[in-house]
């Protein structure tokens, strides 16, 4: 069975299937014909369905003119006048059609949309509900035009009259279209007057509603069917008796307390010292005003409620006291006046009560007795009757409607007192005003929920929830105060839903004026009901709407309008958008002129304004003269560009080229951490060539490396011969290279050209291949263990290994005379052996000879080798390729034929021979397994010469990354030198290769070396593309180098410091530009278009656009994957990247937000990098060239990325010169000892005095102020501060450095720099609050200074650090943008600059770097208690929780106390316990509350608490001990976490995520490392390794105030995963002990 219409109507929380089948019952339909035909205002009962007879109209108006329409869109409106019923008819409408429908009220936000925005709403949406004043400011803006609705729905239409939004809407947009919507009207009572005179009177009311909303009155005649299915509530008179307690001498004493209190603050406006200062006037006369209301509130509960409810009615007047703690003093002292009222009516009204010696809390618990001796009034008592005979139902629901909100909360709260009520809940609703007691949109909300759902059972309400609000089981209205209207009489009753349900109206017995009163609304809706239902639909004739045609003036561009009405609304809001602080609020001032009866208006804007003043036309009147000079002030805002063609405040928005565009699939934008993108990385251009192809030799540009050792060790030169000429600063540079236990130092230098034969270059790359492939990659492909063939990897020309984009040849020179450094020759005996030796194995491998094969390149290493010698050795060592006297085979480098690894031979062992037992054979079967078995076995060589003594080899190694000083890294700064690792080998299997051994040990040099080469080619690259033809400056590649290397690099050098630098050059430059080119814009426009310019999103725009990207290096150098021209890699990383090309494209599928290896790069050169590196690297590149070439370098740059920053004298002279032309009259001599303090005189003193002239001044006439210059000023001390300090440290942390630089330009210190240097006084404004905080801020300063104290709590005005800052640009402008003169003048006043050593850390940034270096987590809870905030930061230790509690009116206060509460406690448990490592955990608990405690003047107290505990246990999870029974912490459910992910890091993760959530200290690990001969299998699948180490790592968790859990995890191949896989073993060991729960799925 469907449900009825009435049903759908009253249930606010049925299911979408049943109100989409609902059955219309006849009255609604034939309503419903008659709104299809013609506009109509249906009038019916509330409760009887109206807005369903909406949703019918609205789906046939959708299928006429959205479904099938073609073309234009069309729109539905459907508006309400209150957020309650907007939200509630929302529902209804979504769940009722299929239409996409959307929602609008002014706290969404509405009002700062934009036209795009607007925008999307239309073209998603069908319907549109809303408020109405937010239709009118949409058609007003021409964001919406009357011409795209179809139809209009008017809730609660009898508002449309006077200035109301509905009658603006009609009277501004639809009586003047000629494509007017359809009109649908909704209400229960078509009068909006307090009642009617008389049946013309109803009927001209309801004309006029009619002509109004274009529309005519049509109501059901019938009323059988509504009276049968609309519930009509019992209407019910009840009466008291008149109040009899008067309390007139206690009103005569609250009187006269109330006129001395009101007096004393009279006498604070009427000081001529006081008067001064408007806004300490205002403030007055606003505290005046609230004394007199608290007055009167309270009267009013005296004679309406009782002395009890005026009781409570002092203590909410109280409890909403503002808040003076951070007003003046002046202004303090006379706001205690009002709280000294309060508390003294509060004992007044104390005594009375407790007069008999009978206590005022008796009356609180029985009301029967309060209301027998008078205290509350019959009035209250009556009302206490009726809930008292609704008895123990506790699903009653009853709204109870008064006159004022004072009256609902004490009544409120009065109610809940009653013990005899305590099965009922009692709440209140008020609107959205201003008053001090109003509730909160969210608080409104909640509460009409709570009520919907029964849990409120007695509801004190305005009239607020009047209209609309439906509640199907609301049983009972009262009327405590009697309805002012007919509408409010009718709409309050249908509140009553409830079958059976009683409208109770409260009058005073023997009241003649309100039984009149009732009598009057009655008849006046018998009238009106009767005209409605009686008028003839055909016979009445709509009038004419009556409106005036307005002045309006109209923007041709977008049809936006505004009305002299709606201009003044305008002005103001204009005004909010202004640059504003604590002391001056924009506003508009208006004066107003009387000449022969005719008004004249003129208004004063703002000093930030595009204009100041304005002369409007004569009127009639004040009111109209006011409207009229808005009208002509918002028509000059928009010609000077100040409004937008939407006619609202012009907000900076990017230009089509700047809208940074964001992916749909990421929420991150360009720039930030959380994004991801992949890119490419640039071809060195020097690096290329095409020698390789020349048949008849080509010419190489030299390049000299020549290394020398702090410790007696000798290396080869080498030369590096390129096709390209390397710039000055590449080709000739120093590098360090870090070894173990020494440093060597490479020197590379320019040695002109070389001619190379084709032959030449042909041994030369050989060489190459040969010793770069047998060094660090493979000569031997193939395996026959794997199945592959085995391959000689030069066994024919490999021109696959060389690319012209990346050719170059590093060969090594000959051994030269120190005494000649200049001449240098080509090793080219050495590279011509090496040829040979690689002709040798192309030879016996194209043989295929059986001693060659072999399958497994594993050789056995001997760490210690043989110390033992045989004088019996014969003279001839025999080797693969020739024979070698034994006395010339020391440091000898051979090759190894079945491994094509390269050794150098340490000595001859002649007491050792193949057929000796193989000793380093772990696996042999016997000590019998000879050299000889072993090689014949393995690798199926043939020994010719067993008996012939075995050379000692040293084993080549990889190439490690000599870059990092890993000494530097370690905690004694010295890193242990390897063992030597050996092998023993029969000559017979090795090649001699005729190259000296210092060749060998400088080729594990070039890798590194060529490294660092390679970036700075890349930067000289750069720097190229930047200068252009430019050879005004000169940046060093280093400097440039230093700029695209990041942190991830481990270098010595990373972007950091000149990021910093950077980031203030580039705000400087910017700032002054902005300053220069824009006279016109304000404070707030200029800062939102630098925000634009140097936002990190725009800066990564303009990187990767000049494609800074591939320039990056974002990762650490790793050699194993460093490849030499000629060179296989050994460890290749396939592209997988989706990506051809080497450049990769700005497209969304190449960036991510998900996990992925950042710096990485595959085969291709593609790696994943932050967005923010390439914002972060413009920033560092602005800096290199700034620190290189001053600021015109760094401008070049700026100009060459497309930002706009430059500047010259000559816009700073057009400056200067609009300064000389403002008037100025400072009193005498202010400016010359403001110029003496400075010791600076300008040469124009208008600079100066906007410099020192605040926005307040505005009431002394100023037409300016020193916002502009203040913008500027705080870019030229940034850059000017962090300048000095990073010339000033040059060796410190980046991180303190910005630390530094934090706390030298932040305005306190500014400010503190401003009562230093006694600036202050000099300061122009018209602020008592100002002055008062001045004068305040300086006590405090010089108490501060005289004790020693910190300054840490002590915060000053921002005016006065925004004053310094201005005068910083106004001399900057006087100086024509001297910087040098302005650092002059500014250091000594800024002095003493803060240093590592005087720098103060803000206690929670202190705390929380404390507890990450010692692995502990704080905790923090902030509750909101009355008017305070309650921040709580737990820290637990071992077995110690340190708790700091504090109170205050800001959270980031009351957090910044508590944090310094327990940071101090946190240090001094660490003096104790490096002091008494063996003390106990109960001897920690000296460490007092007392020593933290601090009062507080509310009663609250800010308190420190350290709880201790009894000393924990060791728990070995191999014993059986268990301390599952153990406390866990302060938390009383056990922990839950997921099942466990193994990937690598995943474990560790989620035991810190418990640790955090659970407050455990960190845990720690311990790790040893086993070292295997053999290789050791590691894991299964995909995830199988092979290695020679096993890690095993040991795991301790210490749980507070239960024990210490030790576990040991499974060996795994290295140290990372070994930690993960004892993690694991903790997790099921703590889920063992029951101190978690791991799920599984």
């Amino acid at each position: 069975m469907s449900l009825t219409a009435l049903d759908i109507s009253l249930e606010g929380s049925q299911s979408p299937h049943d109100i989409k089948h609902f059955v219309p019952r006849r009255y609604q339909v034939k309503v419903f014909e008659v709104a299809k035909s013609k506009n109509t205002i249906a009038v019916l009962e509330t409760g009887a369905g109206k807005t369903m007879i909406a949703v019918m109209l609205i789906k046939h108006i959708a299928d006429q003119h959205i479904i099938k329409s073609i073309g234009h869109k069309k729109l539905i409106i459907f508006m309400a006048p209150t957020v309650h019923l907007v939200i509630q008819q929302y529902e209804v409408i979504k769940k009722s059609t299929t239409l996409e429908v959307g929602v609008y009220y002014g706290a969404k936000g509405v009002d700062d949309w934009s036209p795009e925005c607007w925008e999307v709403e239309v073209n998603t949406h069908d319907i549109m509900v809303m408020t109405p004043q937010i239709l009118l400011d949409a058609l007003r803006n021409a964001f919406l035009k009357i011409e795209m609705i179809c139809l209009m729905v008017f809730d609660e239409c009898h508002r449309a009259t006077g200035n109301h939004p509905y009658a603006k809407i009609m009277k501004e947009f639809h009586h003047k279209s000629g494509n007017k919507p359809k009109i649908f009207g909704m209400t229960a009572s078509p009068v909006i007057k307090k009642g009617v005179s008389s049946a013309t009177d109803c009927e001209d009311q309801i004309s006029q509603l009619e002509s109004i909303l274009d529309s005519q009155v049509y109501t059901v005649e019938d009323r059988t069917e509504i009276e049968e299915h609309v519930p009509s509530a019992v209407q019910i008179c009840k009466f008291y008796d008149p109040t009899w307690l008067t309390c007139v001498d206690l009103k005569a004493k609250m009187e006269a307390l109330w006129s001395k209190f009101d007096a004393s603050i009279m006498s604070k406006l009427q000081a001529p010292e006081k008067s001064e200062y408007e806004d300490i006037n205002d403030k007055i006369k606003m505290l005046r005003k609230r004394l007199s209301n608290d007055y009167m509130k309270i009267l009013y509960c005296l004679d309406d409620l009782g002395i009890v409810c005026a009781y409570e009615a002092v203590k909410v007047c109280l409890e909403n006291a503002p808040d003076v703690k951070e007003e003046c003093t002046f202004y303090r002292e006379s706001s205690l006046q009002c709280r000294y009222f309060l508390d003294e009516v509060l004992n007044m009204i104390s005594e009375f009560l407790q007069k008999g010696y009978i206590l005022h809390t008796d009356f609180e618990s029985d009301y029967i007795k309060a209301h027998k001796v008078g205290y509350i009034s019959p009035k209250l008592h009556e009302l206490l009757q009726i809930f008292h005979s609704f008895g123990s139902d506790r699903q009653v629901l009853c709204l109870i409607f008064v006159e004022r909100i004072v009256t609902a909360k004490v009544m409120q709260r009065y109610v809940k007192k009653l013990p005899c009520l305590s099965h009922f809940t009692a709440s209140y609703l008020t609107g959205s005003t201003t008053s001090v007691d109003a509730l909160a949109p969210k608080l409104q909300k909640e509460i009409l929920e709570s009520f919907y759902s029964g849990k409120v059972n007695l509801l004190f309400a305005t009239d607020v929830v009047e209209e609309g609000i439906h509640v199907q089981n609301c049983s009972c209205v009262i009327r405590f105060d009697l309805p002012k209207t007919v509408r409010s009489y009718v709409q309050s009753r249908g509140r009553a839903r409830k079958n059976d349900s009683q409208y109770i109206i409260m009058l005073e017995r023997d009241n003649k004026k309100q039984r009149d009163h009732l009598f009057d609304i009655i008849r006046s809706e018998y009238s009106m009901t009767d005209t409605s239902r009686n008028r003839d639909p055909d016979g009445c004739n709509l009038r004419a709407c009556n409106f005036e045609d307005a002045n309006a003036y109209y923007v041709e561009a977008t049809g936006a309008s505004v009305t002299p009405d709606s201009s003044v609304s305008l002005i103001y809001r204009y005004c909010e958008k202004l640059p504003g602080d604590r002391y001056f609020i924009p506003r508009p001032n208006f004066h107003f002129r009387l000449f022969e009866g005719l008004y004249q208006c003129e208004i004063t804007l703002p000093p930030n304004a595009a204009f100041q003043t304005l002369v409007g036309p004569m009127s009639r009147n004040g009111h109209s003269s006011k409207q009229l000079v808005c009208l002509e002030a918002c028509k000059m805002l928009h010609q000077m560009g100040a409004l937008d063609d939407h006619l609202l405040p012009l907000v900076e928005v990017p230009l089509d080229n700047e809208v940074i565009v964001k992916s749909k699939e990421l929420s991150a934008g360009a720039g930030t951490t959380k994004r991801k993108e992949l890119h490419g990385i640039t071809c060195i251009h020097a690096l290329s060539g095409t020698w390789g192809e020349k048949v008849d030799g080509a010419s190489f540009e030299a390049y000299k490396f020549e290394f020398s050792c702090n410790v007696d060790e000798t290396y080869s030169g080498f030369v590096l011969l390129v096709e390209m000429k390397l710039d000055d600063d590449v080709g000739n540079t120093e590098v360090d290279l870090y070894l173990i236990a020494k440093m060597v130092k490479a020197y590379v230098s320019s040695c002109g050209k070389v001619h190379l034969s084709a032959d030449q270059i042909k041994e030369a790359m050989c060489f190459q291949e040969f010793f770069f492939n047998g060094l660090f990659g493979r000569l031997f492909l193939g395996s026959e263990a794997k199945g592959t063939e085995r391959k000689f990897l030069l066994q024919t020309e490999i021109k696959s290994l060389w690319s012209s984009s990346y050719s170059y040849l590093l060969l090594p020179t000959e051994a030269s005379d120190s005494s000649n450094k200049k001449s240098w020759s080509i090793d080219w005996m050495g590279i011509c052996s090496c040829a040979n030796v690689v002709e040798f194995l192309r030879k016996h491998y194209s043989n295929g000879l059986d001693h060659f094969k072999g399958g497994r390149a594993n050789i056995l290493l001997s760490r210690t080798g043989s110390s033992m010698t045989d004088g019996k050795a014969e003279n001839l060592v025999h080797f693969a390729n020739s024979s070698i006297d034994v006395n010339d085979l020391e440091d000898m480098v051979v090759l190894a034929i079945h491994t094509g690894r390269i050794y150098s031979v340490v000595e001859v062992v002649c007491s050792i021979s193949a057929e000796s037992p193989l000793e380093e054979n772990a696996d042999a079967a016997s000590s019998d397994y000879t050299y000889v078995e072993y090689f014949k076995t393995t690798y199926g060589i043939v020994l010719k010469y067993p008996g012939h003594p075995l050379l000692r080899l040293k084993q080549s190694h990889n190439a490690h990354n000599l870059l990092v000083d890993q000494g530097a890294s370690s905690p004694d700064g010295l890193v242990q030198e390897k063992q030597q690792a050996h092998v023993h080998m029969p000559p017979e299997i090795l090649v001699s290769i005729d190259v000296r051994v210092d060749v060998l040990k400088s080729f594990y040099l070039l890798p590194s070396l060529m490294y660092r080469l390679e970036s700075l080619m890349l930067a000289s690259q750069i720097r190229k593309e930047i200068n252009g033809q430019s050879s005004n400056f000169y940046i060093s590649s280093s400097l440039i180098l230093e700029a695209l290397t990041t942190l991830r690099c481990c270098e010595n050098f990373s972007l950091e410091r000149l990021e910093l630098l950077g980031d203030s050059v580039l705000k400087y430059a910017v700032s002054s530009y902005l300053f220069l080119k824009y006279p016109e814009k304000h404070e707030g426009q200029l800062t939102a278009r630098r925000t634009r310019a140097i936002c990190n999103s725009n800066l990564h725009k303009l990187g990767t656009k000049n494609k800074l990207q591939g320039y990056i290096r974002d990762s650490a150098f790793e050699p194993r994957r460093w490849a030499a021209p000629g060179q296989l890699s050994r460890f290749p990383d396939p592209c997988q990247c989706g990506v051809d090309t080497l450049e990769v494209p700005l497209d969304s599928r190449f960036q991510t937000e998900k996990a992925v290896k950042v710096g990485k790069f595959c085969d291709k050169g593609h790696r994943w990098m932050n967005s923010k590196t390439i914002a972060d690297c413009v920033e560092a590149l602005i800096g290199a060239y700034y620190v290189g070439g001053g600021l015109f370098a760094a401008l070049h740059l700026m100009k060459w990325l497309s930002i706009d920053s430059e500047t010259g004298p000559s816009l700073a002279v057009e400056a200067i010169t609009r300064a000389s032309l403002r008037s100025y009259n400072p009193k005498t001599n202010e400016l010359a000892n403001l110029e003496l303090k400075l010791i600076y005189e300008f040469s124009v003193k208008g600079l100066l005095y906007e410099a020192i002239t605040h926005a307040s001044q505005q009431k002394l006439g100023a037409s300016y102020c020193y916002q502009r210059l203040e913008f500027l000023g705080d870019s030229v001390l940034d850059l000017l501060t962090t300048q000095h300090l990073y010339r000033s440290h040059t060796d410190i942390d980046p991180g303190v450095l910005t630390d530094l630089r934090s706390a030298a330009v932040s305005n306190e210190n500014f400010a503190q720099a401003a009562i230093r240097q006694n600036l202050h006084p000099h300061l122009q404004h018209c602020s008592g609050l100002l002055r008062s905080h001045i004068t305040e801020y300086e006590r405090l300063l010089t108490e501060a200074e005289n004790s020693t104290s910190s300054l840490e709590d002590i915060k000053g005005p921002k005016a006065l650090g925004d004053m310094v800052e201005s005068i910083a640009g106004a001399i900057l402008i006087d100086t024509k943008l001297n910087l040098d003169e302005v650092w002059r003048v500014f250091k000594p006043i800024l002095s003493p600059i803060v240093t590592p050593s005087s720098l103060q850390l803000h206690p929670l940034r202190k705390l929380s770097e404390l507890c990450d270096s010692l692995g502990y987590f704080v905790k923090e809870t902030c509750t909101k208690d009355d008017t305070l905030v309650h921040v709580e930061l737990s820290l637990q230790l071992e077995d110690v929780l340190l708790v700091g509690n504090c109170f205050d009116r800001s959270r980031k206060a009351a957090k910044h106390k508590a944090a310094r509460q327990v940071l101090k406690a946190l240090e001094k448990s660490i003096e104790r316990r490096e002091h008494y490592s063996d003390m106990d955990s109960d001897n920690c608990s000296n460490l007092t509350d007392e020593d933290f405690s601090e009062p507080m003047n509310n009663g609250k107290q800010n308190m420190m608490t350290i709880q201790s505990s009894s000393e924990s246990k060791t728990i070995d999870p191999t014993q059986s001990n268990d301390c599952s029974n153990e406390v866990l912490s302060h938390n009383i459910a056990t922990p839950v976490i997921g099942p466990i992910d193994t990937k690598r890091g995943e474990p560790r993760k989620s035991l810190f995520e418990l640790c955090k959530k659970l407050q455990w200290p960190m845990p720690t690990f311990t790790t040893t490392e086993q070292k295997s001969r053999t290789p050791i299998e590691f894991g299964e699948g995909s995830e199988k390794r092979i290695g020679f180490s096993s890690f095993q790592s040991k795991i301790s968790l210490h749980i507070p105030n239960s024990c210490t859990i030790v576990c040991t995890g499974d060996p795994r191949a290295d140290k990372k995963t070994s930690m993960d896989s004892a993690v694991v073993s903790m997790l099921h060991q703590l889920q063992r002990q029951r101190k978690l729960v791991i799920l599984q799925f």
